[in-house]
């Protein structure tokens, strides 16, 4: 970039700050119509979150939640239309931030910073993938098969979850796989930014693979279908990740090659 294209881009404070109110007006504008927008149906949404009960069941018929609190359910459905919401609105919000911060970017930067704000979305919507028709059945599975049937001497115990209790897990399952399929983004941009290497991430696998079980204990319920669930797609992400790296530091080699020549 020439000296007169960097002077171009530059702006007052004040200049800033208006079109960062501009950029927050419409992406707020565009969150609260998906929001009610998402309120209006969150009956179907919450039936739509209801497949992977369904499938542990077999049965639609044979599911059952309650709620023990008269507002309960209702602010659920606040719930469920803010994560619609969110979900929606998404893609607008992640382009109002690059449409803000890419006049202070270089060309090559904003060439480069492009693949990483399609993969964000399709790296998250695999993680909920996941959670939705593989790893929330078998948790539900799992609970399911805890259930006690009456009998001479013992009472019957049946799972009957509560409409609140049933969108928190499956919401904060879908959270933490989306959240942790993240890994190869961040890993990218950490080595493009030269604060990682490939072969630092294969000396460091070790340690990868206690943080990663931790971090599974601490953001799935404590199952071990939920936690094995996002721990093993989230090591081989890992593994993707210094493939990843890899071919980061073989472009950089390949144009510091170019320039020197």
């Amino acid at each position: 970039m020439s000296e007169q294209e960097i002077n171009a881009t530059k702006a007052p404070l004040v200049e800033h700050l208006t079109e960062l109110r501009s950029r927050l007006i419409k992406s707020v504008i565009v969150l609260a119509i998906a929001t009610v927008l998402c309120f209006i149906i969150s009956d179907r949404i919450f039936n739509l979150l209801l497949y992977p009960y369904e499938r542990a069941t077999g049965n639609i018929g044979d599911i059952k939640l309650i709620y023990t609190a008269p507002q309960e359910y209702l602010f659920t459905q606040f719930k469920i239309a803010l994560f619609g919401g969110l979900y929606i609105s998404f893609p607008v919000i992640a382009a109002q931030i690059y449409k803000f911060v890419a006049p202070g970017l270089y060309r090559n930067e904003r060439r480069a910073f492009l693949p990483f704000l399609f993969a964000t979305p399709v790296l998250f919507v695999m993680g909920g993938a996941l959670v939705y028709f593989l790893v929330m059945p078998l948790a539900m599975k799992f609970f399911l098969g805890m259930e006690q049937a009456a009998d001479a001497g013992q009472a019957a115990i049946e799972l009957l979850p509560r409409v609140s209790e049933y969108l928190s897990l499956i919401m904060t399952l879908i959270f933490a796989f989306g959240l942790c399929f993240q890994m190869p983004v961040i890993l990218t941009l950490l080595a493009r930014a030269g604060l990682t290497s490939a072969e630092g991430l294969k000396k460091k696998r070790k340690f990868a693979v206690v943080g990663v079980f931790a971090l599974a204990a601490f953001l799935t319920p404590p199952d071990p279908v939920s936690q094995i669930g996002l721990a093993l797609p989230t090591l081989l992400l890992y593994e993707f990740s210094i493939i990843a790296v890899k071919m980061v530091e073989k472009r950089r080699a390949e144009a510091e090659a170019a320039r020197a020549v």
